[in-house]
């Protein structure tokens, strides 16, 4: 049954299907081993109950709020406030880069968001000012990555839904990895900003720094707004997202003034369009997520990491973590989690594991494949904007993604990196 699953879902994907309607022809395959017959009626129940669902209506006002944000000037902010602070260093660039990122993906929840918005910014200014220009791209696709990682995050969210887990647990999992590998990126840029020799710029002046800080100060409060309402109970993850909709609203149109009331129609459109796509495949997940588990594949993959593991549980993290590398290479984070999620958290909840760690861990490691060949999503944003190809970056981006895996295995073999925070929270 896990053969049939594996080739079916894979043979339909190279066939360019969709990925969503191959994870229903999929269940049509399963059903009909299973049973001989295919139910329709049982596949379109899955399909909605896979989308009928409060948490997941955060999805879309989250990808509307990054939206309006882009387009009311808060990441160019966000920008120019990190370049007040450290701009002046050597290769300050780069580390403006991963901190407007961090401080982006507080507000986004998506790398492609908080790809497109800080690199179509900061990418030509980095290529204008002499910088390497591959390996200045490959830095602002890995730093997009840490969007889905620091809360809010739309990954986060998923995972919640389809575990059974704790939405706000996930989002204070995400802290600490998503700092980890900020700082590891920016180590990474050290050494070759060290090599380049890249020239540091003039050190702002307090009075510049207070005046980015001040233009800023409305979408830096915005992470704040959203985490201390969520953590203190006053409103849920979803209640969250409405409120940095109407937040983005008023901020870009009455404070910044940059949002335009006639851009609406096409933001609406695009964000539309975007939740359309991640809400399809949640309902084509779950019901191949109900065949999985008829035809008992979590178990049979249970029992086949048990014998190569000898009931050892850092074996199966590591085959776990394997697995799921070589997925992220080929699949998209969504699909991955949406396809590997249901199977793999019985496995880990068998062996004990807290399925808050297990969810970040999941998420983190998936996060790698959006900077790697072949599918590499983000590699694809940055390759729009800075006009090169994808094998100019394979190289660059090398060292990035290491320094990435080394944050995975930390966060993989010391649990405490990604539960203290979580457990500090009892909702």
């Amino acid at each position: 049954m896990l053969a049939a699953f594996l080739l079916g879902l894979f043979g339909f994907i190279l066939l360019n299907i969709p990925i969503a309607f191959a994870l229903v022809l999929t269940t049509v395959v399963l059903m009909l081993l299973l049973s001989g017959d295919v139910s329709a009626p049982i596949i379109a129940q899955s399909i909605i109950r896979g989308v009928d669902s409060f948490p997941l209506m955060a999805i879309p006002f989250f990808i509307l709020a990054g939206e309006i944000m882009n387009e009311g000037g808060i990441s160019r902010r966000i920008v120019e406030f990190a370049r007040a602070l450290i701009g002046h260093v050597t290769g300050g660039l780069g580390y403006v880069g991963v901190v407007a990122s961090m401080l982006f993906a507080g507000v986004s929840g998506s790398a492609v968001a908080d790809t497109s918005a800080i690199g179509s910014i900061l990418l030509p200014i980095m290529d204008k000012e002499g910088y390497k220009k591959t390996t200045s791209t490959a830095l602002v696709a890995a730093a997009g990555t840490i969007g889905p990682i620091i809360p809010p995050s739309i990954p986060m969210i998923i995972f919640g839904v389809i575990g059974g887990v704790s939405v706000v647990k996930m989002f204070l999992g995400g802290i600490v990895p998503g700092m980890l590998i900020g700082i590891g990126l920016m180590t990474v840029w050290y050494f070759h900003a060290k090599k380049q020799g890249y020239k540091s710029n003039s050190r702002a002046t307090l009075r510049e720094v207070v005046s980015a800080g001040k233009s800023a100060f409305w979408a830096l409060i915005l992470p704040v707004i959203i985490l201390g309402g969520i953590i203190s109970g006053i409103y849920t993850p979803t209640e969250a997202g409405v409120i940095a909709v109407v937040y983005a609203v008023l901020i870009g149109k009455f404070a910044y003034k940059e949002l335009k009331l006639k851009r609406m129609p096409m933001i609406l459109t695009s964000s539309a369009k975007s939740s359309a796509v991640v809400l399809l495949l949640c309902g084509a997940a779950m019901s191949a997520a109900y065949l999985i588990t008829t035809a008992q594949i979590p178990s049979l993959l249970t029992q086949t990491l048990l014998e190569w593991s000898n009931n050892n549980v850092y074996i199966v993290m590591f085959l776990i973590n394997i697995l799921l590398l070589l997925v992220g290479m080929v699949m998209d984070l969504t699909p991955a989690l949406l396809i590997l999620g249901p199977m793999l958290l019985p496995i880990a909840t068998g062996f004990g594991l807290d399925p808050v760690y297990f969810g970040v861990v999941m998420v983190v490691n998936l996060c790698i494949g959006l900077i790697t060949p072949p599918v590499g999503t983000v590699l694809y944003v940055v390759c729009g904007i800075s006009k090169i190809s994808i094998g100019d970056l394979i190289k660059p981006v090398l060292p990035f993604v290491a320094v990435m895996v080394v944050v995975l295995a930390m966060i993989t073999y010391l649990p405490g990196l990604v539960t203290f925070i979580p457990n500090l929270v009892n909702r």
